[in-house]
């Protein structure tokens, strides 16, 4: 109980960084941020750990199992979790994860759909999170509104090339069962480094931006900077 209060106290102080950071100065800050995660280490080892061995149960109950020679469902999950948990200097989630399902008749044919399309399902976050930067710049006055809109149109417009442009993702959790008419079903967990996905996503952008409206490098540079 002590180390679930710890991680809800470390979470908070974590959110309210912005608020501080208007009152402390950057040393500070970053010591603050060092006694938090020192203190929350092990209540989040704790709680992914719980977490973990319940979702695995719940999955082994389903049918769902791991290949041979691979690692068990719930460490598979725990390593999902504390990932899931793990934050850049600045309260950022250092990893974007994407989930998907395939079935197929046979197990590599499900698996390689299943990571395309947790590939895509990571696309569509990314491509959320640039749109909201497009939106910040508009609020701050950083981009007119033709400017604006000419961006989020090659926003919208780029999700399939943020997908292909992703580099090699991480398999943190795999596994599959057998439906009844023999097909295979493959569910999979990728994570890939958050600081990367956002270049992927600013250079897919840039290529979109650069078909569709001709603009030159300052043009350019200008709509992009974010």
């Amino acid at each position: 109980m002590k180390k679930i209060i710890v991680l809800c106290f470390a979470f908070l102080a974590v959110s309210l960084g912005s608020v501080y950071a208007q009152e402390k100065t950057a040393k500070e800050i970053m010591k603050e941020r060092k006694e938090i995660a020192k203190l929350s280490r092990s209540a989040l080892n704790d709680k992914a750990t719980k977490d973990a061995r319940k979702e695995a149960k719940k999955l082994a109950k389903q049918g769902w199992q791991t290949a041979p020679g691979a690692l068990p469902l719930a460490k598979q999950l725990d390593k999902s979790y504390l990932m899931q948990y793990e934050y850049d200097e600045d309260g950022y989630p250092k990893f974007m994860m994407g989930e998907a399902m395939s079935t197929g008749e046979n197990y590599d044919g499900a698996k390689i759909q299943a990571l395309e399309l947790a590939k895509q399902n990571m696309a569509g976050q990314i491509q959320t999170e640039i749109t909201a930067l497009v939106e910040n710049q508009v609020a701050n006055s950083q981009l007119t509104a033709e400017e604006a809109s000419t961006v989020t149109k090659s926003v919208m417009a780029s999700k399939n090339l943020i997908s292909q442009s992703i580099g090699r993702v991480i398999t943190i959790v795999e596994a599959y069962r057998q439906l009844p008419n023999k097909n295979k079903e493959v569910l999979v967990r990728i994570a890939y480094n958050s600081e990367m996905a956002k270049k992927v996503a600013k250079d897919a952008v840039r290529k979109s931006l650069e078909e569709e409206t001709k603009s030159t490098k300052d043009e350019l540079d200008k709509l992009m900077n974010w």
